[in-house]
């Protein structure tokens, strides 16, 4: 059984209402060795600290706000709550980043609320976790920006195209995979093998994005392992040995003090 770090998950949502805390126990069980559970919204981020106080040393939470509610994106009262969120122990700013698909919010605001999360994380020098759909030149283009500041990111649940990880990269970020690469529909094991090793990470994006052979069911970390071994599989490594990595570079990325 590898071990994983579950980089971005959705532990606050309420479909973990029933069974947050037994959800956690899982991952442990299936070889989590930490989960950072992602704050995409006020409300979401001070769930997400509660139950990173609550399993303090195994659970790590991020603050941001997400594209889709970058219309209401205050850039007083909102960049305040991320700077009390960094205080009180976010490891990370996001879900951030722009949405073209849904366009829940118009295009020039989510951009606006994007560059206040990326400079904020310049400020703070912490990561920051980019959401990004149908927005690859955007982004990147902002990426781009923000690593020659010094920001460093992760494009989460990455799909590609793969011209947005090649700036992703060189800006010295890292890309994450989830279980959309075990989906019967996926067809670019060669964007698997893009990222060099040190640059790789993995996440479940639960309660999103079931991988195989849990597909249409609600996700949950514990469940990671699933991608880690076709991500392995993809990589010609043992599952182990691509858990080991992936572990050591999310341990890197978000500078947790969790031993691998």
């Amino acid at each position: 059984m590898p071990a994983f770090i579950d980089s971005h998950c959705h532990l606050a949502d309420p479909a973990f209402d029933v069974d947050r805390d037994d959800a956690v126990a899982r991952a442990r069980s299936a070889g989590a060795v930490a989960l950072v559970c992602i704050g995409e919204s006020p409300a979401m981020a001070a769930r997400a600290r509660e139950l990173a106080v609550r399993h303090a040393g195994f659970v790590w939470y991020t603050a941001g706000v997400h594209p889709h509610d970058a219309a209401s994106f205050d850039p007083i009262g909102d960049l305040e709550g991320l700077r009390d969120e960094i205080a009180q122990g976010a490891i990370a700013l996001g879900e951030c980043g722009l949405d073209y698909h849904y366009d829940h919010s118009p295009r020039d605001q989510q951009r606006r609320a994007f560059a206040a999360q990326l400079a904020l994380a310049a400020e703070y020098r912490l990561p920051v976790v980019v959401h990004s759909r149908e927005a690859a030149d955007d982004t990147a283009a902002m990426v781009r920006e923000a690593g020659a500041a010094g920001v460093v990111g992760i494009l989460h649940c990455f799909s590609g195209p793969a011209a947005l990880a090649d700036v992703g990269l060189a800006a010295g970020w890292y890309v994450s995979f989830s279980g959309i690469i075990t989906f019967k529909k996926w067809a670019d094991d060669a964007l698997l093998r893009l990222p060099p090793a040190d640059r790789l990470l993995v996440e479940s994006d639960a309660p999103y994005l079931a991988p195989v052979p849990y597909r249409g069911k609600r996700n949950e970390p514990a469940y990671v392992s699933q991608t880690v071994a076709k991500l392995a599989e993809a990589r010609g490594l043992s599952a182990d040995r691509l858990g080991a990595v992936v572990s050591e570079n999310a341990v890197r990325c978000f500078n947790l003090p969790v031993a691998t």
